[in-house]
């Protein structure tokens, strides 16, 4: 499904990019089963995003972004545009975040 947003006029409505979505709307499902509280960014024209909270130590905290990369893979990053784990592989992804997260390390 494409989430439209609601137009004035004539203009178009713009498309959210689903691709995106759907892979961080799987990571937002596995960190929630490890704990940690995720909130969906998707702002029109922008690319979409994951906040990810420890809830125990909230400063404890991360922006997390899906996109492909040159070669065409789709991946999981960093804001500081490091890789976490293939775009396919959601499990993997929020093993390292909630390890990078986790307030007893």
């Amino acid at each position: 499904m494409t989430l439209l947003a609601g137009h004035v006029g004539g203009e178009r409505p713009a498309r959210r990019p689903q691709p995106f979505l759907d892979r961080l709307e799987g990571l937002s499902e596995e960190l929630t089963r490890r704990g940690l509280r995720t909130r969906l960014i998707s702002p029109l024209g922008r690319v979409p995003s994951l906040r990810v909270v420890n809830p125990s130590v909230s400063r404890l905290a991360e922006d997390v972004y899906v996109g492909r990369s040159q070669d065409g893979m789709w991946w999981f990053w960093w804001p500081w545009a490091e890789r976490i784990a293939s775009g396919d592989n959601a499990a993997q992804a929020a093993d390292r975040i909630a390890k990078v997260l986790d307030a007893s390390e």
